[in-house]
């Protein structure tokens, strides 16, 4: 009897609704066992970029403990976000910034929406106001966990066409080549160990030629009007020396002739060169051995045969010469005054004074 009146009732409740035109479908039955929201509570909408299968009706919980329920799940404003409109109850405080995660009950549960504080922060609505009705979590603010189907299809990717399937290749490869070829692999890791050590040992060294090259690189930055300056004078330049290549190759080749024919000339005078050094020896050993007595006999060449202390004693201006010119046995004297070239002046018979300067 019992069952006939709860069927009967169910009915009642179904023709009533369908009457009054507010009953849509299955999701706005309420579920057995949902939570309490109130005489007062108010409306949160949260943004989501999937929320998977999540249904109206579904659970709204803080910290495991529902507080409220979803009552509608659309389409976003944007075309390519999901909006789910919660009723939350009117005693539970959140604050303004809270995040919301869709997450599931178990393996293979039911989907539901979890509020909660912003990681680090106390579940209070001190500081950053309180999460009121009519108030948006947005996109920025959510998040979802990873589906079961979504784990275990990128597992089976992983293990049919992943790298997973070509270990077996990558394995028969490295064998392949290191099968007889262990000697020259331990030699190149030892030659390895040997490099990073070196290196490693030479940090410091590394570092300054690093910190070296940044400050040439800045200098070469600050320099940079210069530089391009230089470089475009030096455009002439180059233009000049790429016409006159022919001319340059030209001296160049006459210079390497110059320097074969130089060769083959100092090749053949070798010897007679030695030779001449050689006799010039003894002479060079002698005047070494001279020493201060040439110079000081180049002092009295201008005044032969008199030497500075004979015209050093003679006091005055002037000098008395007399010179006595003899013919040699058989040679006649010419004339006075003949065979003088013209233009030179004749000497007289008598002796004239000559200067003491003169000497």
């Amino acid at each position: 009897m019992k069952r006939v009146l709860a069927v009967f009732a169910v009915g009642c409740l179904t023709l009533a609704g369908c009457s009054s035109g507010e009953f849509k479908g299955v999701y706005d039955l309420p579920l057995p066992g949902g939570a309490d929201v109130g005489d007062h509570p108010y409306s949160v909408t949260v943004q989501f970029a999937d929320v998977l299968d999540l249904v109206p009706q579904a659970a709204v919980k803080v910290g495991d403990v529902p507080v409220g329920r979803v009552r509608e799940v659309r389409l976003g404003g944007d075309g390519w976000t999901a909006e789910t409109v919660l009723e939350v109850n009117g005693d539970v405080v959140l604050p303004a910034n809270a995040v919301a995660r869709l997450r599931q009950s178990s393996l293979l549960g039911e989907k539901f929406v979890e509020l909660a504080p912003p990681d680090g922060e106390a579940q209070n609505a001190s500081g950053n106001g309180r999460l009121a009705n009519g108030a948006t979590i947005t996109l920025d603010r959510t998040n979802r966990n990873p589906e079961f189907e979504e784990i275990f299809g990128a597992l089976s990717l992983l293990l049919n066409g992943g790298g997973i399937g070509q270990l077996q290749t990558i394995n028969r490869e490295l064998s392949k080549v290191m099968d007889g070829n262990e000697d020259q692999i331990r030699s190149f890791l030892s030659g390895v160990n040997t490099l990073m050590t070196d290196l490693d040992a030479h940090r410091s060294d590394i570092t300054a030629a690093l910190d070296g090259l940044n400050r040439l690189s800045a200098t070469l930055a600050d320099r940079h009007e210069q530089i391009s300056g230089a470089l475009t004078d030096l455009t002439p330049g180059l233009k000049t020396l790429t016409e006159q290549r022919t001319q340059l190759v030209s001296m160049l080749q006459s210079l390497d002739r110059l320097g074969t024919v130089a060769t083959d000339v100092v090749d053949r005078s070798r010897a007679d060169m030695v030779a001449d050094l050689r006799a010039l020896a003894p002479i060079l050993e002698q005047l070494a051995a001279a020493g201060e007595n040439l110079p000081q006999s180049l002092q009295m060449l201008p005044t032969f045969p008199f030497p500075d202390s004979a015209l050093n004693a003679v006091k005055g201006d002037y000098v008395n010469a007399f010179v006595s010119m003899i013919p040699a046995p058989g040679v006649p004297l010419p004339p006075l005054g003949e065979g003088v070239p013209p233009g030179l002046p004749t000497f007289p018979s008598s002796s004239a004074p000559a200067p003491s300067g003169g000497r």
